[in-house]
């Protein structure tokens, strides 16, 4: 079997360095509009790496999303959050994640707190994970692992300050930002 118990008895990923694979992966968010609705949409370029360290404490994971590659089912939206408004790519064109810990909780979920680099802004991000599994890969060999996680963040507090007020009250883009993550990533044999 592709997985481990650590000291604690809780099933954990065979301590190694592991690629994700943006081919089976997926970063995306969901965010009110005109406080009657919520858009979805996610990043389809990104790279990462996991480190998966015998201490859960030790492990790390660093993630670079190309803020380009936004895509949220509408061209014309899209194109507004490349622009200055939004992410600003032309100046801003990467955002990044760099985890700087992470506890297991005992039952093959946890949370990874780390660093988030958006806009020029850096700021604290917590994301609450579980661990799907690991398995053989019977393509690729090697061990590939799954996650999810999810995360909340305040765009303002990454200077994403864009808005507009309703008639009748409220804003056009609420402020908090849900995170959604699904992750595999693989382990060279």
């Amino acid at each position: 079997m592709s997985i481990a118990p650590d000291v604690r008895g809780v099933n954990v990923p065979l301590a190694g360095d592991y690629e994700i694979d943006p081919q089976h992966s997926m970063i995306g968010f969901v965010v009110r509009h005109l406080m009657v609705s919520k858009v979805r949409g996610r990043f389809n370029a990104f790279t990462g790496t996991l480190h998966v360290a015998g201490d859960p404490a030790e492990s790390k994971v660093t993630v670079e999303i190309d803020l380009a590659s936004i895509d949220t089912g509408s061209d014309q939206r899209d194109e507004h959050l490349r622009s200055a408004d939004f992410f600003d790519v032309a100046n801003d064109p990467t955002m990044n994640f760099t985890a700087t810990g992470m506890a297991w909780s005992g039952d093959e979920t946890g949370r990874v707190t780390g660093d988030l680099t958006l806009h020029g802004v850096t700021r604290p991000v917590t994301l609450d994970f579980e661990y799907l599994g690991a398995i053989t890969d019977p393509m690729a060999g090697g061990t590939r692992v799954g996650f999810s996680a999810v995360g909340m963040l305040d765009r303002e507090e990454f200077g994403l300050t864009y808005n507009a007020t309703l008639d009748g009250g409220g804003v056009m883009i609420g402020k908090s930002i849900s995170l959604e993550l699904e992750v595999e990533a693989l382990r060279e044999s």
